[in-house]
C-alpha cells in the first residue's frame, strides 16, 4: 500500500470526506491539522503550491481536494 498523508483542517468539510472515504476503504493514512501546525502548513503550500485543502500525497504523487477518482486511481482500488 502506497503512503498516504492528508493535510487538512478539522472544519473543511472535504477533508472530513476524505478521511472517511480512507476509513471505509481500509486506507491507513497520516493527517496532519495545518489550522494548527504552521510548519506543516508550511510544507504542504511548498509541495503543492496550495493554500487551500485538503492536500492529499498518495505515494508522492500530489492531489488537490477530494478528487475522488484520481485518488482511487493512484491507490488502485
Amino acid at each position: 500500500m502506497k503512503e498516504v498523508i492528508i493535510y487538512s483542517t478539522p472544519t473543511c468539510i472535504y477533508c472530513n470526506a476524505a478521511k472517511v472515504f480512507f476509513k471505509e476503504k481500509g486506507v491507513a493514512y497520516t493527517e496532519h491539522n495545518v489550522a494548527v501546525d504552521p510548519e506543516r502548513r508550511k510544507e504542504m503550500i511548498e509541495k503543492s503550491g496550495q493554500m487551500g485543502v485538503p492536500v492529499i500525497l498518495i505515494g508522492g504523487e500530489i492531489v488537490v481536494g477530494f478528487n475522488q477518482p484520481k485518488i482511487k486511481q493512484l491507490l488502485e482500488i
